[in-house]
């Protein structure tokens, strides 16, 4: 295998970087899956470790109901209805709540956007976007259970924390992490076509995340999509000419974020302006942005204006086939180490990005007042039947495999559960009850363990 990775090294410098990286290992992996499968599965199979992994699966593919969390505050609003805090009672881990109201959804019309979004949630993976922990339904509503993000949204701590706009140095680290979140979309063929300040969400430890994913699509390879979506004054050209379309908006998006984050002000439509729909349209397509000196460095024109080009095969990330590499490589990044970032690991690149630029108060609330979130009307004329069952079978499946599991893991439910005796024989809850000469207590373990068929199956080898 070495001579294959050898072979792989010696690619042509014309080979697309990003794809040599990905393919490198491509042979060893299926070498070695290979070998894995044969006997060190069988053995495997055979293992208190197996028994456990079962237990873990079983625990895992547990039903969802509004039994599962404790609801707490209101912390939004979205399309279809309002988004709470919520905790999983078993582990304690905090989310929030997007509660979807099935008669709001079926007078809209929205079944394919609302599946769509939570489709897409549960394909990604990004630390840099919001990941779907869980789907389940009640009487009323669908749930989608996300990434919690204490932080409030750009737009809030754009202009309602002192004078509008960030220092360069944060306007930087945002957009990097932006600029990654869209890479791991891109990654998947899928464009997300609404980038503004509100859907980009601080956590805890004053990293970004990418929101509510509704307009995201995945386009098929070598294909290209229209669709005149997104808010106005952030919609590229394209996307207002209602032409055809990759992952062009994206990047013409993020030029609107960067832009918006120095000035204190969208490039196409001033705060508060009362301009109509047509005039903020045409200014996308005609009119080219105007930069304030003071606030603006030249790296910070330079990459504004190369990302807001009217012309997609003339914008930052569009040419010649170019990507999100052509964005990380722009000098207005100089200083950020994109491999540190996207492992999450400081420090981030040189000072001032040693550190995240902008740590949360944690006694502070970056969002409205709950008595200022406007509240939903009831919808009228709209009946739920036997017809909407199969949609909400299809967004109703539980826990989300990957988000679950880090769950597990970061509130330490694995590290106390998942124990073993020292001297490899299997612990009481591994044993079958027939077989026990003192059956234990009934604790937690065996709450959460007890049916015995969840470590004793037949496995076929």
């Amino acid at each position: 295998m070495i001579d294959v990775i050898e072979e792989r090294l010696k690619a042509p410098p014309e080979c697309d970087q990003e794809e040599l990286n990905q393919d490198l290992f491509s042979e060893l992996s299926s070498a070695i899956t290979t070998y894995l499968s044969g006997q060190p599965f069988k053995e495997f199979c055979d293992s208190i470790y197996f028994s456990r992994f079962l237990q873990w699966k079983w625990l895992e593919r547990q039903p969802v109901t509004k039994n599962t969390f404790r609801q707490y505050r209101v912390l939004g609003k979205g399309g279809f209805g309002e988004v709470c805090a919520c905790q999983v009672r078993s582990s304690g881990k905090m989310y929030a709540c997007k509660r979807l109201e099935k008669k709001r959804i079926k007078k809209r019309k929205g079944e394919a956007m609302a599946l769509n979004e939570k489709q897409i949630l549960e394909s990604v993976n990004s630390r840099f976007v919001v990941s779907l922990g869980y789907a389940y339904e009640t009487k009323d509503a669908l749930n989608l259970v996300l990434t919690i993000m204490n932080g409030g949204d750009l737009k809030f701590h754009i202009h309602n924390m002192g004078a509008p706009g960030f220092s360069i140095h944060r306007a930087i680290f945002y957009a990097a992490e932006i600029t990654c979140g869209l890479h791991d979309l891109h990654k998947q063929r899928i464009v997300y076509r609404d980038l503004k300040p509100e859907n980009i969400l601080l956590d805890d430890h004053g990293h970004i995340r990418i929101s509510d994913l509704g307009l995201a699509v995945r386009i098929p390879s070598g294909e290209k999509i229209k669709g005149r979506v997104g808010t106005v004054g952030y919609m590229a050209p394209e996307v207002v000419r209602n032409e055809r379309y990759e992952m062009s908006p994206d990047w013409f998006g993020l030029g609107c974020i960067i832009f918006e984050m120095i000035a204190g002000q969208a490039p196409f439509r001033k705060r508060k302006e009362k301009v109509k729909r047509e005039e903020v349209d045409r200014r996308v397509k005609e009119d080219t942005e105007v930069y304030d000196d003071e606030k603006f460095t030249e790296e910070a024109k330079s990459i504004c204006s190369m990302l807001l080009k009217k012309d997609v095969k003339d914008r930052l990330g569009c040419r010649n086939g170019s990507c999100a590499a052509d964005v990380k490589a722009h000098v207005f990044f100089k200083n950020i180490n994109f491999k540190r970032l996207e492992t999450g690991k400081q420090p981030f690149g040189n000072p001032p990005f040693d550190k995240v630029p902008f740590e949360l108060d944690p006694h502070a609330v970056y969002a409205k007042d709950v008595l200022d979130i406007e509240q939903f009307s009831t919808v009228k004329g709209v009946t739920i039947d036997n017809k909407d069952n199969d949609f909400y079978a299809k967004f109703s499946t539980g826990s989300v495999s990957i988000p679950w599991q880090n769950e597990m893991c970061d509130t330490s439910v694995y590290k106390d559960l998942c124990v073993f005796n020292m001297d490899g024989t299997p612990t009481p809850d591994l044993i079958p009850y027939d077989q026990q000469s003192n059956p234990p207590k009934k604790g937690l373990f065996s709450r959460l363990f007890g049916r015995q068929s969840c470590c004793t199956s037949d496995v076929d080898h």
